[in-house]
């Protein structure tokens, strides 16, 4: 479970957050495509190209801000990510990826609101989220080699 200090300091940010999303999503898909090329195959470029990629994250890190202290209203987002990461062969070890330049990208954005507490209560966040999708995709991987034919 998350402490309290995380959700408060993540509710507490989450209107700066939201203010930026779009911001910080376009500087996190820039450091992560640089720094880590490789898993710029995971994603349409269409969508980058166009933005959509980046508003759709934008909305799901405001969505996880807004009911941090609530997870269960996010249950069919969740089951939406695990889905599409499944579709797309999505591992454990992709995560830190993701969490490591989301972070950096926040911390860019936000400036020195984005002091290190900030960051640690959102790397706390993103971790335990990450967990989460983790564990819902071990399950749909193991449904999908138990099915027939997998």
């Amino acid at each position: 479970m998350l402490s309290e200090s995380t959700i408060q300091i993540v509710k507490s940010t989450a209107p700066a957050v939201a203010q930026h999303a779009e911001a910080i999503t376009r500087r996190f898909y820039s450091l992560m495509f640089a720094g880590n090329p490789e898993v710029k195959a995971f994603f349409n470029q269409a969508h980058q190209h166009s933005g959509g990629q980046q508003k759709a994250l934008a909305g799901a890190i405001c969505a996880y801000a807004a009911n941090i202290d609530n997870l269960g209203a996010l249950g069919p987002a969740v089951e939406l990510i695990a889905q599409k990461h499944c579709s797309l062969g999505i591992q454990r070890e992709q995560y830190p990826i993701v969490g490591k330049h989301l972070l950096v990208a926040i911390r860019d954005v936000l400036g020195d609101a984005a002091t290190d507490d900030v960051i640690a209560a959102w790397a706390e966040a993103y971790g335990f989220l990450a967990e989460v999708c983790i564990g819902r995709e071990s399950e749909i991987y193991q449904e999908q080699a138990s099915a027939a034919g997998g």
